[in-house]
């Protein structure tokens, strides 16, 4: 049964994950185990080719079969060798049929050599070289194996259910570099070329498997012995270590918190130009985006880069050491992998920064639940496996081994996750194997939590309300389901859970204490009553939030006042906040101020200023500018986004003031760039001359790191929805050899702007796009589906339909379709309608323009012919 029918045929309103094309999906059958995998090539990096032999080592499960199939997409086979006698075979350009002379024998194992070419590859491996738009440009060469994109580079069989030992040896020239998987056991010369020879004792997936080539700078580091060493660009050796260099303790912590020591004998990790992925844990040896290399300035206040590192490091013990046997439990590695970007964060900054980590986590998941598709976590039913590849699979997946954390408690937790990794290492897993090894572990069965949040969507959608009666000295609290209608009690949409309630009391020059009790949320609406020694000052609803939730507090203002000033919990001092701002008035605007100021913590005092921003009242801009002396800068880029919100010339000006002097932090200072084009857009037109003064000047003079602030200018000036100069001067950055990612925020940018501007500049943004969308950078056809997803001209739904059906990508087919979807939608608005009878008219003007020339033509014909 699909869990299509069970699930997702209502959905309860949310859009479908499946889109037309998807199917139930399952590994195929296996003729044997393949033990082993020597690629012998040698690459021609100027002509992008590469040629060499496959030879496969495998083991056949039965006797008498006489047919393999591998899979091969768009090689050139030259022969194909069984036990170095030749065969014959059928190649369709996607898969090689090999027919055997001689039939198979269980357990004899055959050798296959498949001598093959490639000449300038579209998936798996990439050729990166200096062109005339970009003759800085490195010349590398890398592989992506993951999902199904090895067999882009060589024959094999291409799932992960299928673990094998690997080789590589590679030759390159001698100035290169060439690293992967496991170690190198021999190099040598060969004239002006270099032979590395990697071995992969521990066996692994096709999808790991890996080769990077560059000249590149190699820093050597170590961990109880073993190569831990970085990879980079010559001159970015600093970068790299500022970037990189808590590897070795991360390696240490991992090693301890999975109860399995690093199972590799090195542990590389190659940072790469024009990666299409943030980072990739091929087996020892990660490979990472260029992008994530930190300058002095930049490592102020990025942690994207940090969490990067931990979550590629933590695969290696989950996704290659204990490997997933089929794409639909991916959830298993990759939800470990986010968690254990929550584990280091506890770690290294503490408990906090942890708690706001996961609520992040659980915010970005609840974001795409909300607006693009509910799906289980566990499906099999898609078109492409990176389909899977999502918010549910990461982030919710990550809050899932956060709540089976609070239902077995620390010490259990541990015990069964040590369990799963040392009984399934170097094994293949589903998502039962992590079942069985918690209930091996502990005794309990943890059905009930999978069944609720793994093998169907959707989450519970709570609603609190508190009240006291000081006669009887009973709290009532009332929790509503509001997911489920209020006519299905018992219905599949109510969740089962046991939630904490505490109730606080703060003590004088003490910590603040609380009494707490477990309830079973099972209904829609369930009252509970408590008796308790004296009013509590506030409540916590699930007290420390291990629940994936959403959840609204109906409680009286002096109990929302008391838990955001006492509650010990960030995230629930946040949940008060953000109902104290529904509340509104002046009295919400003091208590949010005062946290902004007196908060210990930053991520409490950047959410409250958002939350000032939405109270409409004169009062708060006081209350928030103060938030740009906050010493930490992530606070001071929510204080500047909020102050955007706040469209005056007073919050204008202030932010000004940054962009014009600057701020420690490239993130701040984008964010202002950014908010001044969108301030002006609503209620301070007459400040656009001096904005777009100050935005070009911006994009003229503040090159930097990741061209973060010059990509704020681009944001501000595609607010100025009706000013041709900015649509002028953001076309301007859309051309081939501006630095890269700033060319593509303006590419981004072009669809954004064009909801303003006249047909005719609409149908000159729609040729740029069209012309964008025919280049083969994986990064440049996502911009451009981005940029024609929020136009609001029917034509855009043409060049995507076109990019859908070209791109070799599934991830850009997929966000193509829905832009379609989303195009289609916003058709149906008045402003589109205008728009469209604006560009009617126009066609009409151009008809009337044809047909009088026409006319005018046929008149002068009939002048000649009458003479």
């Amino acid at each position: 049964m699909k869990f299509h029918s069970l699930f997702d045929s209502d959905n309860n309103g949310h859009k479908s994950f499946e889109l037309p094309g998807a199917h139930p999906h399952y590994n195929p059958d296996r003729p044997g185990q393949v033990e082993h995998i020597f690629l012998d090539l040698i690459l021609n990096i100027p002509q992008q080719s590469f040629h060499g032999t496959c030879t496969i080592s495998l083991t056949p499960v039965r006797s008498g079969i006489n047919q393999l199939t591998l899979d091969a997409v768009n090689l050139n086979i030259e022969s194909v060798q069984v036990d170095e006698t030749a065969q014959t075979f059928d190649y369709d350009g996607e898969q090689l049929h090999i027919y055997l002379q001689t039939p198979t024998q269980a357990g004899k194992v055959i050798k296959i050599a498949i001598a093959y070419s490639v000449e300038k590859p579209q998936r798996g491996l990439y050729f990166i070289l200096p062109d005339n738009n970009y003759p800085n440009k490195p010349t590398q060469v890398w592989t992506q194996g993951e999902d199904e994109d090895s067999r882009f580079w060589f024959p094999c069989f291409d799932y992960p259910g299928q673990l094998a030992t690997s080789e590589i040896r590679v030759q390159v020239p001698q100035k290169f570099i060439a690293i992967s998987n496991g170690e190198l056991i021999n190099t040598e010369e060969a004239g002006e070329n270099k032979i590395y020879h990697w071995s992969q004792q521990q066996v692994h997936p096709t999808y790991l498997m890996t080769l990077a080539v560059g000249d590149f700078a190699e820093i050597k580091d170590e961990w109880q012995g073993r190569p831990v060493t970085y990879y980079v660009e010559k001159t970015r050796e600093e970068d790299a270590r500022r970037s990189m260099g808590k590897t070795p303790r991360m390696i240490e912590f991992f090693s301890e918190k999975y109860g399995y020591s690093y199972p590799y004998p090195k542990y590389a990790q190659v940072c790469v130009d024009d990666f299409i992925f943030g980072g990739m844990e091929n087996t020892s040896t990660t490979l990472l985006t260029d992008r994530c290399l930190l300058d002095e300035r930049a490592a102020l206040d990025n942690r994207g880069t940090e969490s990067l590192v931990a979550h590629e490091l933590a695969h290696q013990w989950f996704g290659d050491l204990v490997v997933i046997k089929h794409w639909s439990h991916a959830w298993i590695k990759e939800g470990m992998a986010s968690y254990s970007e929550v584990m280091w964060t506890d770690q290294e900054y503490g408990k906090d920064d942890a708690a706001y980590y996961i609520l992040n986590e659980a915010r970005s998941y609840l974001a795409e639940d909300a607006s693009r598709y509910r799906r289980p976590i566990v499906t099999h039913v898609y078109r492409e496996a990176i389909e899977l590849y999502d918010r549910h699979l990461y982030e919710k997946g990550a809050c899932v081994y956060h709540m089976i954390r609070a239902e077995l408690g620390d010490e259990l937790f541990w015990k069964a996750i040590h369990t799963f990794v040392q009984d399934n290492a170097h094994k293949t897993v589903e998502t039962i194997d992590l079942l069985r090894a918690i209930e091996k572990a502990t005794g309990r069965n943890l059905l009930f939590l999978f069944d609720q949040y793994v093998y169907r969507g959707g989450h519970p959608d709570f609603q609190v309300a508190y009240s006291w009666d000081g006669d009887s000295k009973l709290a009532k609290v009332t929790v509503t389901q509001t997911q489920a209608k209020a006519d299905t009690n018992g219905s599949k949409d109510l969740f089962d859970l046991k939630i904490p309630i505490g109730f606080g009391y703060s003590q004088p020059e003490s910590n603040t204490q609380a009494k707490t009790f477990k309830v079973r949320i099972n209904q829609r609406e369930q009252s509970f009553y408590f008796p308790l020694e004296e009013k509590p000052q506030f409540v916590s609803f699930d007290v420390d939030n291990y629940t994936l939730k959403t959840v609204s507090l109906e409680y009286p203002l002096p109990e929302l006042k008391a838990q955001l000033k006492y509650d010990p919990d960030p995230v629930s001092r946040i949940y008060a906040a953000e109902a104290i701002a529904k509340k509104g008035g002046l009295e919400a605007i003091k208590a949010l101020s005062e946290a902004l100021q007196q908060d210990s913590f930053w991520g409490v005092r950047a959410e409250v200023t958002k939350l000032l921003a939405s109270i409409k009242l004169d009062q708060v801009f006081e209350s928030l500018v103060v938030g740009l002396k906050d010493e930490n800068p992530l606070v001071r880029r929510a204080v500047v986004d909020a102050l955007s919100n706040i469209k005056t010339l007073e919050s204008y000006n202030a932010l000004k003031q940054i962009v014009q002097n600057g701020d420690a932090s490239y993130y701040v200072e984008s964010m202002a760039t950014k908010a001044l084009g969108g301030m002006v857009s609503a209620n301070l037109q007459y400040q656009q001359d001096e904005t777009i003064e100050i935005l070009t000047h911006v994009l003229r003079e503040k090159t930097g790191w990741n061209e973060v602030v010059r990509t704020g200018a681009i944001a501000g000036l595609s607010q100025l929805k009706t000013s041709d100069i900015a649509l002028s001067t953001i076309l301007e950055y859309t051309t081939p050899g501006i630095p890269q990612s700033l060319r593509l925020s303006a590419i981004r940018a072009l669809g954004s702007i064009s909801t303003g501007q006249t047909p005719n500049n609409v149908e000159w943004i729609l040729e740029q796009l069209e012309e964008f969308s025919k280049e083969s950078f994986f990064l440049t056809q996502v911009s451009v589906a981005v940029a024609l997803g929020q136009m609001e001209t029917i034509k855009a739904i043409g060049i995507l339909q076109s990019l859908a059906d070209q791109t070799p990508d599934g991830r850009v087919r997929r966000m193509a379709e829905e832009a379609i979807s989303t195009v289609q939608k916003k058709a149906g608005s008045d402003q589109a309608v205008k728009q469209m009878r604006e560009e009617l008219d126009l066609l009409k003007k151009e008809n009337q323009e044809l047909r009088s020339r026409l006319e005018n033509l046929e008149a002068k014909a009939q002048v000649v012919s009458n003479n």
